[in-house]
C-alpha cells in the first residue's frame, strides 16, 4: 500500500518528533493563531495533495560556469531558464512542475532570467547591465537568436569567486518571456514562478506592485488549468502578491538559517513560519539543510497547515530526498531532474505482491530501521552544526 500525502505527513510528524525527543525545551507555540484558524478553512496547497512532488530547477537544472562535465549541480546540458530546458523537464512524466525566475524589463515585460545583471563582451571589454534596466528588445539580443539574420551578444557569467567566464552550454536556446513559456510548455506541468528581486535594493511599494501586476496580467491571461504557484525571497513581494490575488498559492523562500541576511525575516525556518502566518502565505520553500537540521520546525510548519518544499544541492542525493519524503516534505526542487523524479516516483510504489497488511508492516519496519538509519548517517555528515 502506497502512503498517501496525509499518511506521510502524519508519519513525518512522528519521525520529526522522535528525532527531537531529546531536545531540552518543547516546541514554541506557532505565532499568528488567528491566521492559522483561518487557514484551516482554506483549500490545501494543490500540488501537495499529490504526495511529494518534484520540480525541475530552472528547467532541467542550473548552469554554473566553470562546473566540470558530469557535476551533480551546475552541469545541465541545456541552457537554464529556456524553452528547451522547460520542454525537456515537462516531457518527464514524474516531474510535477518547473521552477523559474521572473523579472520585469524596463518596458514592463516579464522575462525569464536568474541573475540580477547580464554580462556580455565586445572590443576586449566586459559590459554589465542590470536586467530590469533593459528594454525587452535589448534583453532578447543577448545569447542565441531565434532568427539567424540577427547578430547575438555573447553571454558571460560571474562565478562565485568573482571571475567572469563565457557562459557556454552543450545545447543552447534563446532567452524568453513569461508569455512564451505559458504558450510553449506543455500545460501538464505546473509552474513555480519565483518573483525575483535584488537583495541589495530596498523596493518602494509602488515599484513592487508595478512588477507584480505585470506578471499577474500574463498569468491571468494564460494559466487556464495549469497549476501555478509563486515564491519569493523578498517577504514584502510575497505579501503583496498574496494581497493582489487569491487564485494562486504564494510561498516564502528562505535559506532556512544556512546563511545570515540583513532582513531578520529571512534568517531561520521559525522566522519563515512567522512570515507565512502573519502574511497569510501558503507555505515555505527552504534550503534543504535548514529542514534537515531543524526537524521540529518541520512539525511546526505541518501543524500550521503550511506546505513545505525544499531546494539545494542535497536534493540531488536521493537518500537525502528519501529522508524528506519520510518527514512529509511536500516537494523538492532538483537539478538532477530525471534521476531524482524517477527515484521519488519509486518511493511510493508497493512491493510486488504486497497486500495492505504486509504493506503496513513494511512501512513500520522501514520507518524504524531504514529511515532512521539514513538520518543517522546523513545528518552528522551533511548538516552544519546548530547555531
Amino acid at each position: 500500500m502506497a502512503l498517501t500525502a496525509a499518511t506521510r505527513a502524519a508519519v513525518g510528524v512522528g519521525l520529526c518528533r522522535r528525532i527531537t525527543a531529546s531536545a531540552s525545551s518543547p516546541p514554541q507555540q506557532a505565532a499568528g493563531g488567528g491566521r492559522r484558524r483561518e487557514r484551516e478553512r482554506e483549500p490545501p496547497f494543490a500540488l501537495a495533495e499529490r504526495g511529494m512532488v518534484v520540480g525541475g530547477h530552472r528547467g532541467m537544472g542550473m548552469n554554473a560556469v566553470g562546473a566540470p562535465p558530469g557535476a551533480r549541480v551546475g552541469a545541465a546540458r541545456e541552457r537554464e531558464n529556456t524553452l528547451l530546458s522547460f520542454g525537456r523537464a515537462a516531457a518527464l512524466a514524474a516531474v510535477a512542475f518547473v521552477e523559474f525566475d521572473v523579472q520585469v524589463t524596463k518596458d514592463g515585460c516579464p522575462i525569464i532570467f536568474h541573475d540580477d545583471f547580464i554580462l556580455t563582451q565586445g572590443a576586449g571589454a566586459v559590459y554589465e547591465r542590470r536586467v530590469t534596466d533593459l528594454l525587452l528588445e535589448e534583453f532578447l539580443s543577448y545569447g542565441a537568436q531565434k532568427e539567424s539574420r540577427k547578430v547575438s551578444k555573447p553571454l558571460l557569467r560571474r562565478t562565485g569567486d568573482g571571475r567572469v567566464l563565457n557562459w557556454c552550454t552543450e545545447e543552447d536556446d534563446s532567452l524568453c518571456t513569461l508569455q512564451e513559456v505559458f504558450e510553449c510548455v506543455s500545460p501538464r506541468v505546473g509552474f513555480n514562478i519565483e518573483l525575483k528581486f535584488d537583495d541589495n535594493i530596498i523596493y518602494h511599494r509602488k515599484d513592487l506592485e508595478c512588477a507584480l501586476q505585470a506578471i499577474l496580467q500574463v498569468v491571468f491571461h494564460n494559466a487556464r488549468d495549469r497549476p501555478v504557484f509563486f515564491s519569493s525571497f523578498n517577504p514584502d513581494a510575497a505579501r503583496m502578491m498574496r494581497e493582489l490575488q487569491s487564485l494562486y498559492p504564494v510561498l516564502f523562500l528562505t535559506e532556512g538559517g544556512t546563511s545570515k541576511h540583513h532582513d531578520s525575516r529571512r534568517n531561520s525556518l521559525n522566522d519563515a513560519i512567522r512570515v507565512c502566518l502573519e502574511y497569510d502565505l501558503h507555505g515555505i520553500v527552504s534550503e534543504v539543510r535548514g529542514v534537515l537540521k531543524s526537524p521540529i520546525t518541520v512539525v511546526r510548519a505541518q501543524e500550521s497547515n503550511l506546505a513545505l518544499l525544499t531546494y539545494g544541492h542535497l536534493n540531488n542525493v536521493w537518500e537525502a530526498v528519501y529522508v524528506q519524503y519520510l518527514m512529509g516534505i511536500s516537494g523538492v526542487i532538483v537539478d538532477q531532474v530525471e534521476e531524482i523524479s524517477n527515484a521519488v516516483a519509486g518511493f511510493s510504489k508497493p512491493e510486488l505482491g504486497q497486500g495492505s497488511a504486509g504493506a503496513d508492516r513494511a512501512i513500520h519496519q522501514a520507518f524504524s530501521q531504514q529511515q532512521l538509519g539514513f538520518l543517522l548517517r546523513l545528518i552528522p555528515e551533511l548538516i552544519e552544526q546548530r547555531h
